[in-house]
């Protein structure tokens, strides 16, 4: 089944070196003016497909992106440096294959002539972040404009995400073997507000897919599940996570075999060391050889664009990751 992990993943990059709108570097245009921003300016990482785009100015392949049917009430950020970019309400379905909007937040997006002669670049005007194109008189909505972004140019901050929400949101990290199927079951659930595939638990910084595969990194498949509090508690998301996948495999789930596919939960403090070795002990005592590491929590590395909501985007259902009850409440 590892093979065929990699099957796919060769597909998905074949397709896009084939396809004429898939990422691809083109020459930059003038950024003379966000030089000395961008040597003071904190810059959040970049995995190796979001530098393509944002960097690079690269383009995704059309309908790959996470906001292409997406209709949340919030505000789009900039991926880099977290300036907000748009509002969902100027957010529109243009069939095209791309977020949408025809309109921007007053300031926010900076319009360069792009070197193909032709087009008009919009770049973010807080980092220069390379954010697609703008074209107008298109017809699409009254406002005649159509803003055309990459969605990994973006991040998304819902409507209720103020500074006193987001300080109750908390993230927890958990491994169970391939990340998609992990990923699916949490991004399901009413409380988790964002949920990231990547890397963690080993040696190497940044980290690529195929040298995790490799097993010579460390790294576990991992997922960070922000949440917030309020509605889902750790516990409840810890129990969910010794409910899709099996505990009781060492260095394996199913027909995926490696390190890297161990069970291990990362904990951020007492409390989530507490609660990961209480349901552990349940589930002993209830006859399960449990061999799930509970550790503190390390570096975690997002993996790369076409890992995160993989089921979403592919419309598969997880192979080794089926949800079976393993507590009585």
């Amino acid at each position: 089944m590892m093979m065929f992990r990699f099957f796919m993943v060769c597909m998905v990059l074949m397709l896009a070196s084939c396809n004429g709108n898939a990422v691809a570097p083109s020459a930059s245009a003038d950024g003379s003016q966000h030089v000395e921003k961008e040597n003071t300016m904190h810059y959040r990482p970049l995995t190796p497909d979001e530098e393509k785009v944002i960097v690079k100015k690269g383009t995704e392949m059309p309908f790959s992106g996470k906001y292409v049917d997406f209709h949340d009430d919030g505000t789009f950020v900039c991926k880099r440096c977290d300036a907000p970019l748009f509002r969902s309400s100027d957010k529109f379905d243009s069939g095209t294959g791309w977020p949408s909007f025809d309109d921007e937040i007053p300031g926010a997006v900076q319009r360069v002539p792009d070197p193909d002669g032709r087009r008009t670049e919009i770049v973010c005007a807080n980092c220069g972040a390379h954010l697609g194109h703008v074209f107008e008189n298109e017809g699409f909505t009254d406002k005649n404009v159509r803003h055309c972004v990459n969605s990994i140019s973006l991040d998304f901050k819902a409507e209720n995400s103020d500074a006193t929400a987001s300080a109750t949101t908390r993230k927890a990290v958990f491994a169970g073997g391939c990340f998609w199927g992990v990923e699916h079951h949490f991004s399901k659930v009413n409380g988790v507000r964002s949920t990231t595939v990547g890397y963690t638990g080993g040696t190497t910084e940044n980290p690529l897919y195929r040298e995790v595969c490799s097993g010579s990194t460390g790294h576990a498949e991992a997922i960070e599940v922000e949440y917030d509090p309020d509605v889902v508690s750790y516990e409840e998301l810890a129990r969910l996570f010794f409910e899709i996948h099996d505990p009781t495999q060492l260095d394996r789930q199913g027909p995926d075999i490696g390190t890297q596919y161990r069970s291990a939960i990362y904990y951020a403090n007492e409390d989530e060391r507490r609660t990961a070795e209480k349901l552990i002990g349940i589930l002993r005592q209830k006859g399960y050889d449990v061999v799930t590491r509970v550790e503190p929590v390390s570096e975690f590395y997002a993996a790369e664009e076409y890992h995160q909501d993989y089921y979403e985007k592919t419309g598969h259902e997880p192979y080794c990751h089926i949800y079976q009850k393993r507590f009585d409440d």
